[in-house]
Formats: structure tokens, sequence, C-alpha cells
């Protein structure tokens, strides 16, 4: 069956959506960058269980302990892959023992925005369970075999983090740590602290944006916080403006930042 070509005029009027990296320093105040969200219209996942520094947002929140939880609650919230065979994660047959579970999917009609928090975290819940699977042993010694877990990491990672991204009408922000290292010449860098190297490297290809939460110096000295959006910034940190909308550095208001990137001139401002 051929597939159906979608007009201009269609696309036009299909609601889109912004898919986020955030990422920054530890205490730099990602976490907090919910409270720029709608509380109403957003879900929180919270991976960390280190919601103290918005433990009176009011919105509602989902708590994955497990890397078995989370790739649950991938398929519940964004369908199941159509590419899945029955036996693999995000099949139909996982969607529907799942729905099973959750129930009604239609239950997720009031959400705009999921908030994942943090990738950092989800890194090591899944390495955890990585290194419990065949693949991480040896065949012929049945020793452990660190390549083939880390092997199976990125694999799981990316497929995971692309199909939940691949949500057409919600907004999904990846929030992760920022670290800085030193190369053999003794250079700075920064990058995103997963464990493994495949999604770090893989995953802002497949992002509309990724922002940087840093504090910046001005010109008179004085220091203040802001989205670095530029990927030629001079900072060297990691960032993308899919959207062409943005300047190199925003305020830093999560919620603006969305409106931005899709040309709304308006946005309701919920920052406490």
């Amino acid at each position: 069956m051929m597939l159906p070509i979608i007009s201009a005029e269609e696309r036009l009027k299909e609601r889109h959506s912004a898919k986020v990296g955030l990422v920054g320093f530890p205490g730099v105040g990602k976490t907090t960058q919910l409270r720029t969200l709608p509380p109403a219209s957003t879900l929180f996942v919270d991976l960390e269980a280190g919601d103290l520094s918005v433990k009176d947002w009011p919105g509602d929140t989902v708590r994955p302990c497990t890397w078995q939880e989370f790739r649950d609650l991938v398929v519940f919230l964004a369908g199941p892959m159509p590419t899945a065979s029955a036996d693999q994660a995000f099949s139909k047959a996982h969607y529907d023992h799942v729905c099973a579970t959750y129930g009604d999917p239609a239950q997720l009609a009031k959400y705009d925005t999921y908030f994942v928090d943090s990738l950092t975290v989800l890194s090591r819940l899944c390495l955890a369970w990585c290194k419990t699977q065949p693949q991480a042993f040896s065949e012929k010694t049945g020793k452990p075999d660190n390549r083939g877990a880390y092997g199976l990491l990125g694999q799981e990672m990316i497929t995971a983090l692309t199909h939940l991204q691949h949500v057409r009408d919600k907004h999904v922000i990846y929030v992760a740590i920022l670290e800085e290292k030193t190369d053999d010449f003794n250079r700075r860098y920064y990058q995103l602290q997963l464990e493994g190297s495949k999604t770090a490297l893989e995953l802002p290809g497949v992002l509309d944006e990724v922002v940087t939460l840093a504090v910046l110096k001005a010109d008179d000295g004085s220091t203040y916080r802001g989205f670095v959006t530029g990927a030629d910034n001079s900072f060297g940190f990691p960032s993308k403006d899919r959207s062409g909308r943005l300047d190199s550095i925003e305020e830093p208001h999560l919620g603006r930042l969305i409106a931005k990137c899709l040309g709304q001139t308006k946005t309701s401002d919920n920052t406490n």
C-alpha cells in the first residue's frame, strides 16, 4: 500500500513539538527548569529521586526504578514500534501488556511535555540490566564480557530514547549532567556524563535542540545564568539549534525557549 502524501497545508496545520537535550554541571538548576513548564500538562519522569528543588511543583510524576520499568513507560508513552517483532521490547505485544497494567493510554492526552531527569542515572540503570544479559558473558568461558555489556548498553539506550522522542505531538526534555574532561594534550572539553560513549555521541544528532545551562560572565565581570544554544559557542559547550530561531545565549527559561523554537510569540510564565 502506498504511503499517503501529506500536503504542505496539512503539514503546517499539524501540532509541532520540540525535542530538547538540557545539559549542565551539577547544581546549576537543570531540574528547577521544571518550574517553567505548565504543571497541568507536564509529566515529570523522575529517575534521580532527587526532587527536593521541585518538591512543591504541582504536576504529575512517575518514578521508574529499573531499566525494565523505564522501557515499559516508554512504550506506554510512545506507543508500539512498527518494526519491532512480537518478542522484542516496544512491540505491539509489549504495548498491550503494559496498557493492561498502566490503564487506558487516553489518560496521556492531558500532557504536552515529558521531562526526563536524568539520562545520567538512566544510563546506570541500563548498564546494571545489561550486565545480567547473555550478551554480557563470553560464549566460550561464561565469564563477564564488558565489551558485550557496553555494546548492548548503547543499543538499548539509543533505541529507547529515539522511540520516545519520535512522539510527534509531545515535547520531550532529556536532562543530563555535563562534565569537564582534558585530552592527552591537556586541552579542556565537555561531554555528557553517561555510561558508555554511544549514547553521548549519537543522542545530540536525533534531538532538535541541545542547550547548556551554565553560569556565564558578563562584560562588567558579574555572573548570570543562561542557556548556551549556539553550536559554535566560545565556551566549547555542547549546543545545537535546529529551529534557527534562538539567539546564541537565551534566558534560562525552558518554557519560553520551547515557545521560541516553535515560532510562538506568546507563552505563559510558569516561574514560581
